[in-house]
């Protein structure tokens, strides 16, 4: 017969064991530190990662990542990451040095792979000795602080097909510096393409209600080449793909005669450029101010463009407000 001491000692033992099968076996894993380059690519990561990552984004809404300065404090958010998103085609001429100052060690993904570039349109020969001296001042400087994307447009984004390659390269990217994540990072992207599938074709049909001979877009700088080309609209920038380049008088001349000529009832400015330009623009052509388009970064969470989905949409609201009249 089992002594009462003993039975006591079974009773405790037994009670004790649900509590036991309800502590888990390891604890939840940390989130995995993640740094995109700028605001737009930040916001693609963010729908892919979800809640298995921490996001850090360097170059934040409305600002220029063409002209941006890296800091101390990038260089400690590349040194912390586990993996490091960048758009490539020349865009981010500052972060290959940010990596080297950083000492990380984290691999870079660049979301573009896969994507074939659009060259930019060869720019005419100054006619004046003057203007093509400043010009090649400009293009120096251009080099010599990064910011020269030579012949190639970087700014793929612009078209939401290439938006779904991005997308892909960021899952895959994500896959491969986490594999435990390996289905939320496939459900999140899948989930995030289907939005994207349906994005598309609102911008199809918008762009198809305005006449084909108004879809002219005049903006401040050539980042709208990819968006153009993917659904049937002419563009026309004073600058070059570079927010640094400054337009030519020569440049903004052409303009406003094409402006004239073809009855160009708009011109857009960009959220990252100065409006100075553009106003001169549309004051010496008569034509209006269409409003502002989001190119190269998001607006802050007072705007109208917080997320990739939202910027585009708000993009082709402005251009059918003012084309399709």
């Amino acid at each position: 017969m089992l002594s009462r001491r003993t039975l006591i000692a079974a009773a405790l033992l037994l009670g004790a064991t649900p509590a036991l099968a309800q502590t888990p076996a390891t604890a939840p894993a940390e989130k995995l530190p993640v740094v995109a380059s700028f605001s737009i690519l930040g916001d693609f990561v963010k729908n892919v990662g979800g809640d298995r990552i921490a996001l850090s984004t360097i170059v934040g809404p409305n600002s220029d990542s063409h002209v941006y300065q890296p800091s101390p404090s990038d260089a400690k958010k590349l040194a912390a990451a586990k993996v490091v998103f960048i758009n490539g085609l020349g865009f981010e001429g500052w972060v290959e040095r940010l990596v080297k100052a950083s000492g990380s060690t984290a691999p870079v993904v660049i979301a573009t792979t896969g994507i074939k570039p659009r060259e930019r349109a060869k720019e005419e020969p100054q006619e004046d000795e003057g203007a093509h001296d400043k010009d090649a001042h400009d293009h120096a400087h251009d080099k010599d602080h990064g910011h020269d994307h030579g012949p190639i447009d970087p700014h793929a984004w612009q078209s939401v097909a290439n938006a779904k390659v991005y997308v892909a390269n960021i899952r895959d990217g994500l896959i491969a510096a986490d594999p435990a994540g390996k289905d939320a990072y496939t459900a999140n992207a899948a989930a995030y393409l289907a939005k994207l599938d349906a994005l598309e074709a609102e911008v199809k049909a918008a762009i198809a209600a305005i006449p084909a001979a108004k879809r002219r877009i005049i903006t401040s700088h050539d980042a709208f080449g990819y968006f153009g080309d993917a659904y049937g609209v002419k563009l026309l920038a004073p600058e070059g793909v570079s927010t640094e380049s400054e337009a030519s008088a020569k440049d903004v001349g052409r303009i406003i005669r094409q402006i004239k000529a073809q009855k160009i009832p708009a011109v857009f400015l960009e959220n990252v450029t100065n409006p100075r330009l553009m106003d001169r623009i549309a004051k010496e052509s008569k034509a209006t101010i269409g409003g502002t388009l989001y190119s190269d970064a998001l607006s802050d969470d007072k705007g109208p463009a917080t997320s990739y989905i939202d910027m585009m949409r708000y993009n082709v609201r402005q251009l059918s407000g003012a084309l399709a009249k």
